[in-house]
C-alpha cells in the first residue's frame, strides 16, 4: 500500500510543480484582474469617443417671425470641395 501511495504522489507531483512554474512566470500584466482593467479601460475610451462624436446643440431660439434655430456648439468647419450642381447638367 505504501508503495501505491509514493507512486501516485510521484505521478501527481510533476504536473503541480510545471503549474507552479506557469504562475512563476505570469507577469503582472498577465493576472486576470489586470487584464480585465485594460479591457475596461478600453471599453472607457470606446465609449468617450462615442460621446464626442455626437453632435451636440445649444439651447433653441425662437425668432420673431417663429422659427426656431438650435445651434450646433462646435460647428463643423465648411469643406473645400465644390458642391455638386444638380442644374449644370
Amino acid at each position: 500500500m505504501p508503495a501505491a501511495v509514493l507512486g501516485a504522489a510521484l505521478l501527481v507531483t510533476p504536473p503541480l510543480a510545471q503549474a507552479e512554474d506557469l504562475r512563476q512566470e505570469e507577469s503582472p500584466k498577465d493576472t486576470p484582474g489586470e487584464m480585465a482593467r485594460e479591457g475596461l479601460e478600453q471599453m472607457m475610451q470606446a465609449l468617450r469617443l462615442l460621446v464626442e462624436s455626437i453632435p451636440q446643440y445649444e439651447l433653441p431660439e425662437v425668432l420673431e417671425n417663429g422659427d426656431i434655430i438650435i445651434r450646433r456648439k462646435h460647428p463643423k468647419p465648411e469643406s473645400q470641395e465644390p458642391e455638386f450642381d444638380e442644374t449644370a447638367t
